[in-house]
């Protein structure tokens, strides 16, 4: 019987590794600004808007791992928290998302999300 738990723990948390990471670039695009509060500007966006005057970056290159979810929405709510949090802290209103990875952290294949951002002041 002890055997038959430790499998179904075993296949549970594969399952629920392999479900955090089969989440499409597509998707974290269309949902991860959808659970920020900040704004999401893409690359052109900010770029156009730093030409105008309108936006200004506070900073560059910062990196953000938030706690592992147990599944790929988690992830993303849990990166939204840590963006608004980092844009909040520096003092501005609007994020540009740069890149993101999973990074797979143990023998199970349970993959955290890992992810690439700016902040920036906008009007």
């Amino acid at each position: 019987m002890t055997r038959l738990i430790s499998k179904f723990i075993l296949a549970t948390a594969f399952f629920a590794s392999s479900c955090a990471s089969s989440i499409t670039p597509a998707k974290v695009n269309g949902k991860l600004p959808s659970l920020t509060k900040s704004k999401y500007l893409s690359l052109q966006q900010a770029d156009d808007n730093v030409k105008n005057n309108k936006c200004k970056y506070l900073v560059k290159n910062r990196t953000y791992t938030a706690p592992l979810g147990l599944t790929a929405q988690n992830d993303l709510k849990y990166e939204a928290k840590g963006i608004d949090e980092w844009v909040k802290l520096d003092g501005g209103n609007a994020y540009v998302l740069k890149n993101y990875r999973w990074v797979i952290i143990d023998q199970l294949g349970s993959a955290q999300l890992h992810i690439d951002f700016d902040t920036m002041v906008c009007e």
